[in-house]
């Protein structure tokens, strides 16, 4: 383990739940943005590993709390500011075994992330690069496989009809605007 005590990413990387914005306070708390629907399921999650995607750190949520459009957490292994401070911008996470199991129909993100795209007739797409919400529903972005702007498509069953994890593809019914 190297010196700072963080360790490398364990074998299966970590599901990515959030971030940490700034410090809050001269107690060591810490502002946090959840990615998690709804939102107040980040601070369910204990522990959390903090780092920047393939570093991570393990730190126990002690408490938190709703504040402006996030949430203010007490870290228990963090005591003053500057701790606080230096943890700005690092990535919440968590195993992946610390979560549910999704529904049928319902996906994880990360699980979507890099699957192949093909049309309705089977042409290909390209590949998920990643998602985002726009607050009505997901979108998903897709890059493609020749030169060109990424693909936006809404995640919804009109338009995606099917995904199977296990062929890591998905089929979309998408016309591009004229």
């Amino acid at each position: 383990m190297p010196a700072d005590g963080s360790s490398t990413a364990p074998p299966e990387a970590p599901v990515i739940l959030g971030r940490v914005s700034s410090a809050f306070g001269v107690l060591g708390w810490v502002r946090v943005v959840s990615f998690t629907d709804p939102p107040d399921n980040l601070l369910q999650y204990s522990p959390w590993l903090l780092g920047d995607g393939t570093r991570w750190r393990p730190v126990q949520c002690a408490t938190g709390r709703p504040h402006g459009s996030g949430f203010i957490v007490q870290l228990r292994e963090i005591a003053s500011r500057d701790e606080a401070q230096a943890l700005s911008g690092s990535l919440i996470a968590v195993p992946r075994t610390a979560l549910p199991a999704p529904d049928d129909d319902e996906y994880y993100w990360r699980d979507l992330e890099g699957l192949r795209v093909v049309d309705t007739v089977g042409r290909s797409r390209g590949r998920v690069s990643h998602l985002f919400s726009n607050g009505a529903h997901d979108i998903l972005v897709i890059r493609s496989d020749a030169e060109g702007p990424d693909l936006l498509v809404p995640f919804l069953r009109q338009f995606v009809p099917q995904v199977d994890l296990g062929a890591g593809q998905l089929v979309i019914d998408w016309q591009e605007p004229a």
